[in-house]
């Protein structure tokens, strides 16, 4: 039995309804959308979010199928536990779970047989590139392929639809995720294609509108969590500096700080409440955390071992802590483990992250920014305010006598005494003093560093956001903001050795892939964690082109896995060539404002004057 419904949003019409539909394309052209048409575009989208106004979504698939998700999941008859939740059912889930309950108890019954009858099960689409393609050339000849339109979705899907195309991942991250997004947008600019940046933010414009927030991705198995805040970021990208554009997207960076924010007002001194936490003293600061407290969809097999294996500890209090860090994006990694090394130690809902709370600052910031032109006074005073606050509170909380930003543990009442690419968010949002932005660079040069680029953590523990990975997003979230505080040479070092580590893979396996080794005498691909390397892929695609454009005229011999017997005739001319790089590629894209300072920026503060007007300083 076939079902036939499908969950979708009208066809745009009307004169106007072009502007709607991402254009059909070659896939040489660059097409270079300016901002006065994007915001045309804009004004118009705006009345039409309302509505885009499909069917309820549907419950998640534990709550679909039940004992049938039970018996699937834990019987492991798929290795990797994401690719059932991602199934589309063939018939109603009443009727597929009766045929299972008539038939589960009988001779020869076979789970993984039936489930192959009434599930249509995903698969990954083969990416094939022309042979010689330079790693530019490559990355932008990717775009199209990692692209996705899903307007309409079969009824009863995992996938929620969007109004607008998306890129994905790759591999068997088959949806949009959050901030991964935000590091695919750095590619996606530089290839011309505001157009697809604009119908991201205006996708993820939809689903703060819908939902209340940004969900960790596009599935209905994520909508109880979100990812690190980077809206702020995106919108800050699409405007390249014109202030109209953070006014059109600022009830929704207003509703996504309420999301963050959500109870802290009602939140006690000493206590938490969801994302927010207030110390002791009355600051406030915010955590991951996840809406449920039950094993991962797509990791419900794992996640129930972890709980099973955490003695002394309730189940639901680690499955929160399971999902809170997957919201973080590390999932998982030292930085979430009380003892730093082993998952059933994991207490992430007990950390306040720096990384998180820097974004929010950043959000904040960005909210006074579209409030200003009107001159809302209201608004500026309890953002600029909301920001000021943090900035103490990281100041206080968030940073190590050891000389560096770190997370604080708020039910051991210390910070965390372990080094982290995240100390680095301080300074890509702006608000480390110059004091702390050199100290923290030195702990990178003497902790963090390593001849592929920045490391992850200093622990190696089978985590994939550990040592010995490197990850892109961190690599751009570090040379940002070094570059930012006057440290241009380790920014560069970072950038640079990176760029080898993938260079050099990409020669050998024409591939871009999810994380990579830092570490050692070898290029590779990253370890660790729930599934096996994924290529695609496009956070790597994203960062490689934007570190291209800062550096792509510069040498890779910093990293020393160029001798490997494939590349011991290397050299940069050849490298060069193979990239596609040109001597003018040093600064980045326009709009990103990210030219190279040669001081540091005094930490942002804002203040209202007798007059009400924003003051700096």
């Amino acid at each position: 039995m076939q079902s036939s419904s499908i969950r979708s949003f009208p066809a745009p019409t009307g004169p106007d309804a072009p502007a709607l539909v991402r254009p059909r394309r070659r896939e040489s052209a660059r097409r270079v959308v300016h901002i006065g048409a994007l915001l045309g575009v804009l004004s118009l989208t705006a009345c039409r979010a309302d509505e885009w106004g499909p069917a309820e979504v549907p419950p998640p698939p534990e709550q679909l199928y039940g004992e049938l998700f039970v018996a699937v999941q834990t019987g492991r008859i798929f290795e990797d536990q994401k690719l059932f939740v991602d199934a589309t059912p063939r018939a109603r889930p009443d009727v597929i779970l009766a045929a299972y309950t008539e038939s589960k108890g009988q001779a020869g019954f076979n789970l993984e047989r039936f489930v192959a009858e009434h599930f249509e099960l995903p698969t990954t689409r083969a990416i094939h590139p022309p042979e010689d393609q330079a790693l530019r050339a490559h990355i932008d000849w990717l775009w199209p392929r990692l692209t996705r339109e899903t307007r309409s979705v079969p009824e009863y899907s995992s996938l929620i639809p969007l109004p607008r195309p998306y890129v994905v991942p790759g591999g068997r991250f088959r949806e949009g995720y959050y901030w991964d997004t935000y590091f695919s947008m750095l590619g996606l600019q530089e290839a011309g294609r505001r157009d697809l940046i604009l119908d991201m933010v205006q996708n993820f414009a939809h689903q703060i509108d819908r939902f209340g927030h940004i969900p960790n991705g596009n599935r209905t198995y994520y909508l109880s969590r979100s990812q690190p805040p980077f809206f702020s970021h995106m919108v800050e990208l699409l405007a390249g500096g014109d202030d109209e554009v953070y006014q059109t997207y600022l009830p929704q960076l207003r509703k996504e700080h309420a999301y963050w924010m959500q109870g802290g007002s009602d939140t006690a001194r000493g206590s938490a409440n969801r994302h927010v936490v207030k110390l002791a003293d009355g600051s406030v600061l915010n955590r991951y955390w996840d809406e449920q407290a039950t094993p991962r969809s797509e990791s419900y097999f794992e996640d129930s071992e972890t709980a099973r294996g955490a003695e002394g500890r309730l189940p639901a209090e680690v499955y929160r802590d399971l999902r809170a860090a997957a919201e973080s994006g590390w999932d998982f990694s030292s930085r979430w483990l009380g003892d730093d090394r082993s998952l059933l130690s994991i207490r992430t809902t007990s950390i306040l992250p720096v990384d998180l709370n820097s974004l929010l600052f950043h959000l904040e910031m960005s909210i006074v920014k579209g409030c200003t032109p009107a001159r809302d006074l209201t608004c500026i005073k309890e953002y600029g305010d909301y920001a000021e606050r943090r900035a103490r509170a990281i100041d206080q909380y968030l940073w190590s006598d050891a000389g560096y930003y770190t997370d604080y543990d708020f039910g051991l009442a210390r910070p965390r005494d372990n080094p982290t690419a995240a100390m680095l968010y301080p300074l890509f949002v702006g608000l480390a003093s110059p004091e702390r932005a050199d100290s923290t660079a030195e702990q990178v040069r003497q902790t963090l560093l390593r001849p592929g680029g920045l490391a992850t953590t200093t622990f190696s523990t089978g985590q994939q956001w550990d040592a010995p990975n490197g990850w892109a997003p961190l690599q751009w979230v570090a040379v940002v903001g070094l570059r930012r505080y006057a440290e241009p040479e380790l920014a560069e070092q970072i950038g640079r050795r990176f760029l080898g580590v993938v260079t050099a893979l990409y020669a050998r396996s024409q591939k871009l892939v999810e994380k990579y080794v830092v570490e050692g005498g070898a290029a590779a691909g990253g370890g660790g964690g729930e599934y096996p390397l994924q290529d695609g892929f496009g956070w790597t695609n994203g960062v490689s082109v934007a570190l291209l454009r800062l550096y792509g005229d510069k040498p890779l011999a910093a990293f020393p896995v160029l001798r490997d017997r494939a590349f011991q005739a290397w050299d940069w001319s050849a490298a060069a060539s193979f990239m596609g790089a040109h001597p003018d590629q040093r600064l980045l894209p326009p709009g990103l404002g990210l030219c190279p300072v040669r001081h540091a920026t005094p930490p942002l503060r804002i203040r209202s004057a007798a007059d009400g007007s924003p003051q700096g300083g």
